[in-house]
């Protein structure tokens, strides 16, 4: 864990987030990556892909939920990296590896890794506000910890890039704290038929073609926390957000807006509305 993690103060924007997350009934938000195009005459080599999502909290601060019976990590840390599940078969892992700085190989997807650039729009309508969180996302995957953990690059760039947004709330409980369970916590923190859809046929593929794998098919309960299919597929995704745009349209007449742009640790303005010390953001109103 990087050792600037302890001195980073509270996103300005999260206090004002949280708040009005807690207002959806259900926490959902546009998730966009990019593919790479197959077209030899596009004009871009890059292709936006949306999809609906369902924000679940933020990394090492993981919603309590009195039915999931996964071991859990002590609050060791906190962070302001929004987090998602998703299935490894699905096409924004890929896209997330290979938009990547490194332009990771698809064979690459499995496991842990990536930093490609991706967008999160949540429009909160009791609030009449929209958040767009821009950043890199990470996946995390089986391998994040035991063997070979050690000695791959896709392992070290998540613990490096997510480690070092991430702050320390108690020395004593670091050494303890683990990667692995935090991922199985996400699994357990799902209710058993979601837990089952990562054993669905391969999402995407024609409803037209057999499926050969009598394991895979749709409406399954999974209670078992280390199922050997349903975890096999199971990823969290961490954005590690770099900007933040918020709307605020209560007002018709009087639209607001603010963009928070993050400049890295002690460079910051003052931390405005959510605290009073030296922020790693800096905070900017701007025309709706």
């Amino acid at each position: 864990m990087s050792a600037s993690a302890k001195t980073l103060a509270r996103a300005p924007w999260r206090s004002l987030f949280d708040s009005h997350i807690s207002k959806m009934d259900s926490p959902e938000f546009v998730f966009t990556s990019l593919e790479a195009t197959k077209d030899e005459n596009s004009p871009v080599p890059y292709l936006p892909r949306a999809r609906t999502c369902i924000f679940r909290g933020f990394w090492a601060e993981l919603p309590e939920n009195q039915y999931n019976e996964a071991p859990k990590n002590d609050r060791v840390y906190e962070s302001d990296l929004l987090t998602l599940t998703t299935d490894v078969r699905m096409s924004k892992v890929p896209q997330i590896m290979s938009s990547s700085r490194g332009h990771g190989d698809v064979s690459e997807s499995q496991g842990s890794g990536g930093g490609g650039p991706v967008e999160a729009v949540f429009w909160v309508k009791e609030t009449k506000t929209q958040w767009r969180i821009s950043g890199q996302a990470y996946i995390i995957a089986p391998d994040i910890e035991g063997p070979g953990s050690d000695t791959s690059s896709g392992v070290a760039t998540v613990k490096h890039e997510v480690g070092e947004r991430m702050r320390v709330l108690k020395e004593e409980g670091k050494k303890s704290w683990s990667w692995g369970t935090e991922l199985t916590s996400h699994f357990g923190n799902l209710s058993p038929g979601m837990r089952g859809s990562f054993k669905n046929p391969e999402p995407g593929s024609p409803v037209s073609i057999p499926v050969q794998d009598p394991e895979l098919k749709l409406g399954q309960k999974v209670d078992d926390l280390h199922d050997e299919i349903a975890r096999k597929n199971f990823r969290v995704v961490i954005i590690r957000p770099d900007n933040v745009d918020q709307v605020d349209l209560t007002d018709p007449a009087r639209g607001r807006r603010w963009r928070y742009t993050y400049v890295g640790a002690a460079q910051g303005a003052p931390g405005g509305k959510d605290v009073g010390e030296p922020s790693e953001w800096t905070i900017e109103e701007t025309w709706p």
